[in-house]
């Protein structure tokens, strides 16, 4: 039998979804595989939506495992769940068909990015909330986010360690508001390169202190330069808020189209 999870986490103590850390820091991937196969008492490995780096939080992620134990999504849950730190639980357990698959079925991807905006650091929240103190003009960050919507080369927005085999990315919507002293990011995609949102974060801040102009961003997209954009935003402002689903799979709403 095939499940898909939805998992929630706080990345903070983790040195990522799949890679091991130093120190003794384990992933997120190898906790709850630990914690899975305990319940079915034979090894499970999982296969996630999207990897997120060390310090990035997960809202909703979306894994599929496969097991021939019996067990009831119910006991999937409250079983995992019991057995893994405080930072992480199963939210729920769905039976799938064999041949979703929790990356290659995903439609496409969201992720939030929120930054405390004001002169004084945080002391509450602070593994959730990046922060500036410099005043932000969100509506110009917003203006200037929309050219990057449309298929496009994000080469000025990838780490030099990405991976992919091209940077040709879908950006289906991104919107910037204040809320009080916060401003969010919320943007979405078929997928993200390596450092993505916290690069285009990064790009979007300068123009939001007055920087650089709101067409800047524009500029950066077509150059493809990395070397060109703004500073790599800090992980721990960054939720990935999980993948979206054709309504065929029939899982829980919060990831499905």
């Amino acid at each position: 039998m095939r499940y898909a999870l939805g998992v929630e986490y706080d990345g903070s103590e983790f040195k990522g979804w799949q890679q091991l850390g130093e120190s003794g820091c384990a992933s997120v991937q190898a906790t709850l595989q630990d914690a899975l196969s305990s319940v079915a008492d034979t090894p499970i490995s999982v296969v996630c939506a999207g990897r997120t780096d060390a310090g990035v939080h997960g809202e909703c992620q979306v894994v599929h495992f496969d097991s021939d134990v019996e067990r009831s999504p119910r006991s999937w849950v409250l079983g995992t769940t019991t057995r893994l730190p405080a930072s992480v639980c199963v939210r729920w357990c769905v039976p799938v068909a064999d041949d979703f698959h929790a990356r290659f079925s995903a439609r496409a991807r969201r992720y939030r990015y929120r930054i405390l905006n004001r002169q004084v650091r945080p002391a509450l929240y602070r593994q959730i909330l990046s922060w500036d103190r410099r005043p932000l003009d969100a509506d110009a960050m917003h203006r200037a986010a929309q050219a990057l919507r449309g298929e496009n080369d994000f080469g000025a927005f990838r780490s030099a360690q990405c991976q992919a085999l091209h940077a040709r990315r879908e950006l289906q919507s991104i919107a910037i508001h204040r809320q009080g002293e916060v401003v969010e990011v919320e943007v979405q995609a078929n997928a993200f390169l390596h450092h993505m949102v916290r690069n285009i974060v990064g790009s979007l801040l300068m123009v939001g202190a007055g920087e650089k102009p709101e067409s800047w961003i524009g500029e950066l997209l077509a150059g493809r330069d990395r070397n060109l954009a703004g500073p790599t935003a800090p992980p721990q402002g960054l939720v990935f808020v999980g993948p979206l689903y054709a309504g065929s799979w029939k899982l829980p709403d919060e990831v499905t189209l």
